[in-house]
């Protein structure tokens, strides 16, 4: 048996003070989620993980790649979008954090 899904609320919670109030969140306000391609991905150190889907922090509001490893079961997790997308340098050259696996 699932459990029912519940309504996400229409306001969130907003600290000023130490107080807290209600912050309505209308959706027409939120910015659209940016895209990012379901699939598999290689971190550039080697690892294979799977990309879930792109969900918004509660608090920030920014966009979380949801994403899990295929090497282990250690779970679901998150990170940044922009980190989870972005490129470092790595030995001397610039490299995808992440690539998608074809």
């Amino acid at each position: 048996m699932h459990a029912p899904i519940i309504p996400a609320p229409a306001a969130l919670p907003e600290f000023e003070c130490g107080k807290a109030r209600t912050k309505t969140i209308m959706s027409e306000e939120l910015s659209p989620l940016p895209a990012a391609p379901t699939g598999r991905y290689r971190h550039y150190k080697g690892g294979e993980y799977e990309v879930i889907g792109v969900a918004r922090h509660s608090e920030t509001l920014e966009p979380l790649v949801l994403y899990r490893p295929l090497y282990n079961a250690t779970g679901l997790w998150v990170r940044p979008y922009e980190m989870f997308f972005g490129e470092l340098e790595v030995e001397g050259r610039i490299v995808r954090r992440f690539s998608p696996i074809d």
